[in-house]
């Protein structure tokens, strides 16, 4: 292998990654161009085609990446087939991250995303194996929620309160000897 070139395509993609999501800051995808990238990294087209198909690519290369990272973090669980619910790793994460996480909601992968793995086996326990997808719903569009308004609030609140936040919520179950009333 070719090491300095290795290196160079590296630093290209990192130039190409940087700009693009600096410019996603302030504008949507679709106004965005390959020419816009190649000119604030200074980069010819050739390069920016050499590693993505197009700007859909780029976005999706970006999209895999955090996947990745964060799989990488709970890495331990996911090979024991164990989870500890600890989303205070995730929460430092998203802090550290946060450019990250914003660019990754900016691209509408929200929807799609695979941040959150659910424990269906848990869920099954908690919920006496009743509803299991309604409530893994609520629960991905909860979290959800709440990192968004956290990244848009400029992450003010420790990663810490973000996970009490979260352990509160989700703590306990509703009253369940409640019905519905007839009657209004």
């Amino acid at each position: 292998m070719n090491t300095p070139n290795n290196k160079r395509k590296k630093e290209s993609i990192e130039r190409i990654e940087k700009v693009f999501i600096s410019l996603l800051q302030t504008n949507e995808l679709n106004e965005i161009s390959v020419s816009d990238i190649c000119k604030l990294a200074g980069l010819n087209r050739t390069t920016f085609y050499a590693n993505y198909t197009d700007i859909y690519g780029l976005a999706d290369s970006i999209r895999d990446k955090l996947e990745h990272n964060l799989s990488d973090l709970y890495q331990n669980e996911i090979t024991r087939g164990f989870n500890s619910n600890d989303y205070l790793k995730l929460f430092c994460h998203i802090k550290d991250n946060q450019i990250f996480y914003k660019t990754y909601f900016k691209l509408g992968y929200d929807d799609s995303y695979k941040i959150i793995t659910y424990d269906i086996n848990l869920a099954r326990q908690h919920f006496d194996n009743r509803f299991i997808e309604y409530h893994m719903e609520f629960f991905k569009s909860g979290i959800t929620k709440i990192i968004k308004m956290w990244l848009q609030n400029g992450c003010k609140e420790s990663p810490e309160d973000m996970y009490e936040i979260i352990k509160s919520e989700y703590q306990g179950r509703a009253d369940s000897g409640k019905e519905c009333s007839d009657t209004f």
